[in-house]
């Protein structure tokens, strides 16, 4: 089949786990300042077959056994190949339906993106783009995880913007393949996939053409703009060191994804928040607001300070950028690199509250963008600043289910 856009089948892997709920684990960049949640992740799956096993949580990120814990993962992933723990399904996708935390139900469609269409840069006009700015100093770390990794497992999702509902949601009507229905740890809800047939397949490259005929901008990144820029680095890296070898059909040309609709009414958006850690808040504060103008009189961008279990609401006179958080970022990746400290990234106010009553804690929490603003914007602005928004909360955040090779 010749697809039509960015977005096709792939060999996708699908674990035989008796118990399904232990196999699959929430996104590794969420809950990295509450290791304790982890724990207690690794405490319920035990010695149980796991996504745990095969992923890094960020959490444990830049430890001194981290090269230990890759080498420990490629053994993990080789292991459960040998043992047939997958089912493959040639040629497929598959059609997800999951139950979040709140009751509303998220629809996607799991399949593969060709990185040959996506450029995370600034100022790309690529079909896939990034919605938030990239950091190229978190590639590195998880180009050591896949450059020698068998397998993926994707927690990626990439946004469609299609109001008319023609692409996913069709699939909910029709009599499709039940592969997997479970319910998810840690509060996450449920989740099912039915394995799609080829008139299903047909449908929705079909639906996707006609969207792309309405704008350049197809699919914009919604969660997992990292892994998918190190998805994309780790496949130039190969066909630099394989000058002149035909790589067209080498599995790393792909990333296995979820598409998922803008416009469903599960998917919400909010904001991420900022917590800093410094050796001296005051000074911390008083330069911040020197740098930004900060004031209590109201301006087009607003931002909560929180500290010692107090919140105030300010507002920024001297702006950066178009975004309040951006112009936040800007100044707090200044003073960090002058002064040192410490910044996370927190989905929550009850948790950024929290941590911000921790000695010498700021936190800064902003307003959600709105997501019918989002296509516009990135087509207005390019990427937005980095961490600008979240896709829900963190226990809706996807779970690693479905793998794919990508050695040949």
């Amino acid at each position: 089949m010749n697809f039509r856009t960015a977005f096709r089948t792939a060999d996708i892997l699908v674990p035989k786990c008796e118990d399904m709920s232990k196999w699959s684990v929430i996104a590794c960049d969420q809950y990295t300042s509450q290791p304790e949640y982890w724990e207690k992740v690794d405490e319920y799956v035990g010695s149980a077959p796991s996504s745990l096993q095969l992923v890094l949580p960020e959490v444990f990120l830049g430890r001194s056994d981290t090269p230990a814990r890759i080498r420990e993962i490629n053994e993990n992933i080789r292991k459960y190949l040998s043992k047939g723990l997958f089912e493959e399904y040639k040629n497929s996708m598959i059609y997800v339906e999951r139950t979040q935390s709140d009751g509303k139900i998220r629809r996607g469609i799991v399949g593969a993106i060709d990185l040959e269409q996506y450029d995370y840069r600034a100022g790309s006009s690529s079909p896939i783009r990034a919605t938030e700015a990239t950091v190229i100093e978190r590639i590195p770390p998880r180009l050591e995880i896949r450059k020698d990794a068998e397998l993926e497992l994707p927690h990626i999702m990439i946004l469609i913007d299609d109001p008319e509902f023609t692409v996913i949601e069709p699939l909910a009507k029709k009599p499709l393949k039940k592969l997997y229905d479970f319910a998810l740890m840690g509060g996450g809800g449920s989740v099912a996939g039915y394995l799609m047939d080829s008139e299903a397949v047909s449908g929705v490259d079909s639906a996707l053409g006609k969207l792309s005929e309405k704008s350049p901008l197809l699919f914009a990144m919604g969660d997992g703009n990292h892994s998918l820029a190190t998805a994309k680095e780790h496949y130039e890296r190969l066909k630099k060191e394989h000058p002149g070898e035909d790589m067209s059909n080498h599995p790393a040309r792909y990333a296995l994804c979820e598409i998922v609709n803008l416009h469903s009414e599960a998917l919400e958006f909010e904001a991420i928040h900022r917590l800093v850690k410094v050796d001296d808040p005051y000074k911390f504060v008083l330069e911040m607001s020197l740098a930004l103008g900060l004031t209590g009189v109201p301006s087009a961008q607003r931002v909560k300070i929180h500290r010692n279990y107090t919140v105030r609401d300010l507002y920024i006179g001297t702006p950066s950028s178009e975004l309040a958080v951006g112009s936040v970022q800007n100044f707090l990746d200044s003073y960090l690199k002058d002064n040192g400290g410490s910044i996370d990234y927190i989905h929550g106010t009850d948790v950024l509250r929290r941590l911000a009553g921790e000695e010498g804690a700021i936190g800064f929490e902003f307003a959600p963008i709105k997501k019918e603003e989002l296509f516009p914007a990135v087509e207005k602005l390019g990427a937005l600043p980095r961490k600008t928004f979240s896709m829900g909360g963190a226990k809706d955040k996807r779970y690693y289910l479905e793998a794919r090779k990508i050695v040949k």
